[in-house]
């Protein structure tokens, strides 16, 4: 890699890890980034969340971050949220974007808004009459 590139990317944190129930699967993803970005000779540091505070993330300065979490906590606003008001530059979409792609019945009312074919949904809980819904797929 060139080291104006180098120097375009700056100090890069890799966020992966943590407190998700696919915290497995992020820690491998994540690993994978990390080892690419290094590769290429690009300064980039593992940032595991569960482990360590945004304190301390804001305290790394890090020019900017490439999230590698998955789930809660990494896809669904939150920590893009965060990112932000840290004022720390990051991967993928933004806090509305992520928040509604996370929330999958409202991701559908907004492709059914804007006329987006997509297939019938119900919403389904524990109290739902589970049998009237299967006689309505039929």
């Amino acid at each position: 890699m060139n080291a104006a590139l180098k120097n375009e990317f700056g100090k890069v944190g890799v966020l992966f890890g943590g407190r998700s129930a696919e915290r497995d699967i992020s820690l491998l993803s994540g690993a994978g980034v990390l080892k690419a970005l290094q590769e290429q000779g690009i300064d980039a540091q593992a940032f595991d969340p569960a482990q360590r505070s945004l304190a301390e993330l804001a305290a790394e300065k890090f020019d900017r971050v490439f999230i590698a979490l998955h789930g809660r906590y990494g896809e669904d606003g939150t920590l893009q949220g965060a990112l932000e008001q840290l004022g720390i530059p990051y991967t993928g979409p933004g806090v509305l974007a992520s928040a509604i792609a996370m929330d999958k019945a409202m991701t559908k009312r907004v492709w059914l808004h804007s006329g987006l074919a997509t297939p019938d949904f119900y919403m389904l809980s524990a109290n739902s009459d589970w049998k009237a819904v299967a006689d309505r797929c039929r």
